[in-house]
């Protein structure tokens, strides 16, 4: 084993932005949408609605995202206590989206730009499972089929038509529109006097939908009764998901990596440490055409910290033959 220390120079750190499929299906669109009647009836179907890939009794069925239903003034739901009936889970779940992206609680979401724009004192959640996207949504990714009574309507971010990025409180947003890839269809993909068709939070990995611009276009509506059963706003939303039958949508990461330059000289790392070639008895080196004419096999890199810690290990995938007359670069390639 030989040491040698390494310089500035020797190291050199590079990110690449890595799109993948987002879904457990390995496909880029999921088709078919499950839900599990066993989440939908327990504490949790109180507060959303959770949709798998496969029928959720399978061995591989995973979450791939939650539907849940807002409302600011506690509307769509039923009362924890009847003594209080404005507390309600659709305005727990409006309360947790205004901390979680407006960073205000005395703040309001708005759908649209310009003149189009709509308060959005009511919406629904698509909250896609956090192992799904990794870093973020790909922009331009999304493709959101929904079918209603009156029609089918593809959602898209507008991520294509904007040169400048918007954000609520911190989080980077884009308008959903009538459209696909990322672009709006001609007129801008809103709907008049309603605003966008919802929110679109890339880093959240989260999507909120305006249900009054999509009432008007395929005539799927949320129901604001007080006091409605918990659960029917997400049903209403899946039902039309389901019946869209394609949901197209990527996920993005920066794979940060360390690049170390090991560098191996002539005159370095050609006599070996192996106990075999010296004679036990008188100390002598046993093959003596080894005296002038080493030769070594390197096969592995190991990096160590001032501390003499080895901190990480580089196998190479052959030997590398090494002499007085040979100089080597190892790359090593360090991800994190």
């Amino acid at each position: 084993m030989s040491f040698k220390r390494l310089d500035a120079e020797d190291f050199v750190v590079s990110s690449d932005a890595i799109t993948s499929t987002l879904w457990s299906t390995d496909s880029p669109t999921l088709t078919e949408f499950y839900t599990s009647s066993v989440q939908q009836a327990g504490t949790s179907g109180d507060f959303y609605l959770s949709v798998y890939q496969t029928a959720s009794t399978e061995t591989n069925a995973l979450v791939q995202f939650d539907i849940a239903y807002a409302d600011a003034g506690g509307s769509g739901s039923t009362a924890y206590n009847s003594a209080v009936p404005a507390n309600t889970p659709s305005k727990s779940i409006y309360g947790q989206y205004r901390a979680l992206i407006l960073e205000d609680e005395n703040a309001n979401f708005y759908f649209g730009t310009g003149t189009n724009v709509i308060t959005g004192s009511n919406f629904w959640v698509l909250s896609v499972e956090r192992a799904r996207y990794k870093e973020l949504l790909f922009p331009g990714s999304l493709n959101l089929t929904l079918s209603g009574s009156a029609g089918t309507i593809q959602l898209t971010d507008n991520s294509n038509d904007v040169s400048v990025n918007t954000f609520l409180g911190s989080s980077r947003v884009y308008q959903l529109v009538s459209g696909s890839n990322g672009s709006a269809v001609t007129g801008g993909g809103y709907v008049a006097n309603f605003g966008s068709y919802g929110l679109v939070f890339p880093e959240l990995g989260t999507i909120l939908l305006n249900p009054y611009a999509i009432s008007q276009s395929i005539e799927v509506t949320a129901d604001r009764t007080v006091g409605l059963a918990n659960g029917t706003n997400n049903t209403t939303l899946f039902t039309a998901i389901n019946k869209g039958a394609s949901f197209k949508l990527n996920s993005q990461e920066t794979i940060t990596s360390d690049y170390v330059f090991v560098r191996a000289r002539n005159s370095e790392f050609n006599y070996t440490e192996n106990p075999t070639f010296i004679s036990g008895s008188t100390g002598e080196i046993i093959y003596t055409q080894f005296i002038n004419n080493p030769q070594t096999y390197i096969t592995t890199v190991g990096m160590y910290n001032d501390s003499n810690e080895l901190l990480a290990v580089a196998k190479l995938s052959r030997p590398l033959v090494k002499d007085f007359t040979k100089e080597a670069l190892v790359r090593v390639k360090l991800d994190f």
